[in-house]
């Protein structure tokens, strides 16, 4: 798949796993589809193609059977196949590019490492970006390890805590040995970016996520749905149990009309079904799993809470304050919580870990419909802050000034 410079257009690499249906990929579809629509060019660069993926507005390519006319062999890892026509899409729209090593390419594993490393700097060079942006983990350090030696400027970018995101040695030690040569480094709270040594600070930018366009509408106003709502994966850092059981304190003996709704699916669902037997609030405790336009599906709810241990900066916060609901958060590391929330103005912060601060809260929301409707009235000022077209403005600013 080659690729030319379109006529005096400035051309953004964007960089990342694959597109699979995860906060940090939907982040660089948009931001993808934002700078194709503000007239630059823009290239995918995955390492894999996932089975299910977020769209892209205007793929240059399209997923094909074998044999289809145009198609590419992109992945044959485990028995998987996959196959792409890089011009199947949008003619002139955003291009993709694939990095990973097909099996006929493969050797042995420290070989391969290098040859990893050689095909993306490969592409690099065939691709020839003006900027390049990588998200998460060793994304960022294969980027600055295979483009920088070549004189490219690289954007890295952390989208969880980076305590966690570089929490092995190893991967500590690739993060110091390579950040120093990144163009920037953009991170989501002051938190996260406080978690860095003093020489990557420096380099450090912070940028939030914009709000989902689904989520920008006028609050709901009218009768509320007695229910409680957490929009996250069903995963021990969520703490979905630690919820149901201050949903059982908070609600058993005056508002067993409550309801506590979870969206979202994952490795805990049938640990999480038993507990909610065991606590007798089985028939209280509903499990939606995943649904699509979850705005809809919440929006009438009267409290959202979100439990981590630790976030980056929670989409799914961002997305109940631009709804108006009453927000319940834990203040947990790396801070996006506490950028979001004004304790007791837009919202209600609770320390991590602490089942009867969130069973207070709940408690409260609940019996006090002007407190409650302050904090929701008050949580969709987010809206203007973090609308799609003032924080993608800042991403391209920042752009701008990096490739000067």
């Amino acid at each position: 798949m080659t690729t030319t410079h379109s006529a005096g257009k400035k051309h953004i690499a964007m960089y990342i796993g694959s597109l699979q249906k995860g906060g940090a990929e939907r982040v660089m579809c948009n931001l993808a589809d934002y700078f194709f629509e503000e007239g630059y060019k823009v290239t995918l660069v995955t390492t894999y193609l996932a089975s299910e993926e977020h769209d892209v507005k205007h793929a240059a390519w399209k997923r094909v059977p074998a044999g289809a006319p145009g198609a590419e062999l992109v992945m044959d890892m485990d028995e998987n196949p996959a196959w792409v026509d890089p011009n199947g899409g949008e003619a002139g729209g955003i291009e993709r590019v694939f990095s990973a090593l097909l099996k006929s390419e493969q050797k042995d594993r420290l070989t391969n490492f290098r040859l990893r490393h050689k095909k993306l700097r490969d592409v690099w060079k065939k691709i020839n970006p003006d900027l390049i942006l990588s998200f998460s983990g060793k994304n960022n350090i294969m980027a600055l390890s295979t483009a920088t030696r070549d004189g490219y400027k690289v954007i890295v970018s952390c989208r969880a805590d980076p305590d966690i995101e570089y929490g092995s040695k190893s991967m500590r030690a690739s993060m110091l040995a390579t950040f120093g040569r990144a163009a920037g480094i953009v991170v989501q709270s002051n938190g996260a970016r406080d978690r860095f040594p003093a020489f990557v600070q420096k380099k450090c930018t912070i940028l939030p996520n914009s709000i989902n366009p689904s989520f920008m509408r006028k609050r709901y106003i009218g009768e509320r749905e007695k229910a409680v709502v957490m929009v996250a994966r069903l995963h021990s850092n969520k703490n979905h149990a630690m919820v149901m059981e201050a949903f059982k304190e908070a609600t058993e003996k005056d508002h067993k009309d409550y309801k506590l709704v979870f969206y979202g699916d994952g490795p805990e669902r049938a640990k999480l079904q038993r507990l909610a037997v065991s606590l007798g609030v089985e028939d209280r405790v509903i499990f939606k799993g995943n649904v699509t336009h979850v705005a809809e599906h919440i929006e009438k709810a009267m409290i959202f809470i979100l439990a981590s241990d630790h976030e980056g900066m929670p989409n799914s916060l961002i997305e109940a304050m631009s709804l108006g609901l009453a927000c319940i958060s834990t203040d947990c590391p790396c801070g996006g919580p506490r950028d979001l929330i004004k304790n007791g103005e837009n919202g209600i912060l609770v320390p991590v870990g602490d089942r009867k601060a969130i069973a207070d809260a709940i408690k409260r929301l609940i019996e006090d419909a002007e407190y409650r409707e302050k904090l929701g009235t008050n949580a969709t000022v987010l809206q203007e802050r973090l609308s799609p077209d003032v924080v993608n403005a800042k991403w391209k600013e920042y752009f701008e000034r990096v490739i000067g």
